[in-house]
């Protein structure tokens, strides 16, 4: 199979791959996280709300839909949309019902108008976007003043317990475990997706790095929690609220 090198993909690559892998993506999580994944939605989507009311709600590279629809189950939430580029996707996610839209849409250029969420959420996908930081700017672009962005990712931990945990499990375990419960099937133009999921990880920015995109992008307030000796970030920011400034008075002059 072919390999699909993390730092060189394209949009339609990847679009091809998780395609071609929806059918087998809720049972594959669940297994090779133990059955965390779902824990760290759910964690995500607490800390998407906590101390908001009468939320809308976006989520960014949804997938079959699983933290959208954590967070359509809470009553602080009116509305959620789940955004996806990859159609068979949004296809599961549509066929799980649960009270969320889903629509497919590329995080790079998501169709929806500026400043129309409170609060926009993206788990493990930023590392597939093509230009992450391109891809934080957007998320921000749909929030109101005030609004908050949470990033749930995979970080590949450098030093320590985690970093040995880490490499054993994610380079042998878990592609050979994908491989074995996807019966064979490839992504997209045949692209090895249970090699190319660890890479991704690995090639991927560090929590530093992730912290200045939200900064760039006119985010505020950062924070990171980490789960799972480090392997795991939650971040969030909250867009900072312009301050008007008053209009600059020409100088006056002196009549002769």
């Amino acid at each position: 199979m072919e390999r699909l090198d993390p730092r060189q993909k394209s949009g339609a690559q990847v679009r091809a791959m998780f395609d071609a892998i929806a059918p087998r993506y809720d049972l594959l999580n669940r297994l090779l996280s133990a059955g965390s994944d779902v824990r760290w939605r759910r964690r995500a989507a607490a800390t998407a709300l906590a101390g908001r009311e009468r939320v809308v709600a976006a989520d960014a590279c949804c997938g079959t839909g699983d933290l959208a629809l954590e967070l359509a189950r809470d009553s602080r939430v009116r509305r959620v949309v789940g955004f996806d580029f990859a159609p068979a996707m949004v296809r599961r996610a549509r066929s799980k019902g649960g009270g969320a839209t889903f629509a497919v849409g590329d995080t790079l250029a998501l169709p929806a108008r500026d400043a129309t969420f409170d609060v926009v959420t993206v788990a493990f996908g930023l590392r597939n976007v093509v230009d992450p930081a391109a891809g934080i700017a957007e998320m921000a672009r749909l929030l109101r003043p005030g609004g908050r962005l949470v990033v749930l990712e995979f970080f590949a931990p450098r030093r320590g317990l985690g970093a040995s945990l880490f490499r054993g499990y994610f380079r042998h375990v878990l592609p050979r475990i994908g491989r074995l419960v996807a019966s064979g099937a490839a992504g997209g133009n045949g692209i090895d997706a249970y090699r190319y999921l660890p890479e991704s990880v690995e090639s991927f920015a560090d929590v530093g790095q992730v912290e200045g995109w939200f900064d760039a992008a006119g985010l505020g307030e950062v924070k990171c929690q980490r789960l799972l000796f480090g392997a795991v970030g939650l971040l969030t920011g909250v867009k900072r609220v312009a301050v008007a400034r008053p209009p600059v008075r020409a100088p006056e002059t002196c009549a002769a």
